[in-house]
């Protein structure tokens, strides 16, 4: 087959995950790469499956309004973002949308999405960066390879990130790396993956360098899990009131600003808090664990990074809070939920596990707080949850602008 017959023109009907919009032809669904809701557009067949076809637009026949200019020059080469060509208000709408669907398609939940938790700043946000390395080029992989596309800047990276990479990528001859991890806050530290045998001998000379050009932590894994350490080696960020550290090997959310509207949101969602005994599950260093201590009678964060367990007892320390304490556990290992007010769960991208469910069900928290990487994992997990308890609010979480990934927050209440 040529590619001439591979050409199909499309109308695309409704937004899907992956930065897609789905079309139907003759029946079947086809997910198209570059269009927008409502485009007609021309679309070339790049994977087929028996009951769907992946294609990619080559030519906008009839544009959306809410079609606009890609503000980075590697858009459409890089991997990072994939919405860049739609407005930010159009993007917001499209992952309701989809959140949307996955609660009633996949969660078999019929529930209203309130209003979202929006990105005031929907470029230069991400206070955190991962860039990969290969020789002397470093930055991102293309999509769907681990071919590195060599970037001066990223404009979803605060101007301080940029800068410290910009200043970092000029030492690449002499260091040697896989991977560049930049973390910046009211101060900066930057982790060093260095290549098998590469840096031997000069790691004090590098990290010096490193420190004289802005970074007040130095952090280079020397092993799977052995690592050295130079300088301040945490992140300093505010968070209502609070010092909070936090470690190049901990994590943290990207989206200040987005971060401090959710805890609000929260605090708003369970107040009262005066009296409430509180679990964080997968709580990290304290993000949400150590602003609800400020309100809260006690609460306990469950977290099985040992890092981010270091890191939140640091905050503690730091902070004077005496009515929170650490447990590293896994969030499966957990058993004493029994007596819990509020339960908080903020998982990785592959949701609950079956264990995690049934131990909340079974030892039944008044109050659920799930806040979700994954819309599909999250809807399959609500409708476990929904059998003991109502769901009375979802919000979609504009965390990463021009990029597929939604965000979400719900509260369950037990029946």
């Amino acid at each position: 087959m040529t590619r001439n017959d591979r050409l199909l023109t499309l109308r695309a009907e409704i937004p899907a995950y992956g930065g897609l919009a789905l079309a139907r032809l003759e029946g079947k669904v086809v997910f198209i790469k570059g269009a927008i809701p409502g485009e007609l557009v021309t679309a070339v067949i790049e994977k087929e499956a028996k009951d769907f076809s992946y294609a990619a637009a080559v030519d906008i026949l009839e544009p959306s309004p809410f079609r606009t200019k890609p503000r980075c020059r590697f858009f459409g080469r890089c991997g990072g973002c994939q919405l860049q060509f739609i407005t930010h208000e159009s993007q917001v709408n499209m992952k309701s949308e989809i959140l949307r669907d996955n609660l009633k398609r996949i969660g078999k939940i019929e529930q209203p999405i309130a209003d979202s938790i929006i990105s005031q700043n929907p470029w230069n946000y991400r206070l955190r960066g991962q860039f990969k390395v290969h020789n002397q080029t470093a930055g991102f992989y293309m999509e769907k390879t681990r071919t590195v596309i060599d970037i001066d800047e990223c404009p979803l990276m605060s101007e301080e990130v940029n800068k410290l990479f910009a200043n970092t990528k000029k030492m690449l001859h002499e260091l040697g790396l896989e991977e560049i991890h930049i973390s910046s806050g009211d101060t900066s530290t930057v982790l060093l993956k260095p290549s098998e045998g590469s840096m031997s001998g000069a790691d004090d000379r590098i990290a010096d360098k490193l420190l004289q050009c802005g970074f007040k932590g130095v952090v280079i894994q020397k092993g799977k899990n052995s690592f050295k350490s130079w300088g301040q080696a945490y992140t300093i960020l505010e968070l209502a009131g609070i010092k909070y550290t936090v470690s190049p090997l901990s994590f943290f959310q990207a989206n200040w600003p987005v971060n401090l509207n959710v805890l609000k949101e929260m605090i708003n969602l369970l107040s009262p808090l005066r009296d409430k005994h509180i679990i964080d599950l997968y709580s990290g260093a304290g993000n949400f664990t150590l602003p609800l201590a400020q309100h809260a009678a006690e609460v306990i964060a469950v977290e099985e990074n040992p890092h981010a367990v270091k890191d939140g007892i640091r905050n503690l320390e730091i902070n004077n809070i005496q009515n929170c304490r650490f447990i590293k556990s896994t969030a499966e290992e957990y058993n004493k939920l029994k007596g819990c007010d509020t339960l908080i769960l903020d998982p990785p991208r592959p949701g609950l596990t079956d264990r995690v469910c049934r131990n909340i069900i079974s030892s039944k928290p008044e109050q659920l707080i799930y806040v979700s990487c994954n819309p599909a994992t999250f809807a399959r997990d609500l409708k476990k949850l929904c059998k003991e308890y109502e769901l009375s609010t979802v919000k979609m979480i504009d965390f990463f602008p021009q990029t597929y990934h939604i965000e979400s927050i719900a509260v369950l209440n037990l029946r």
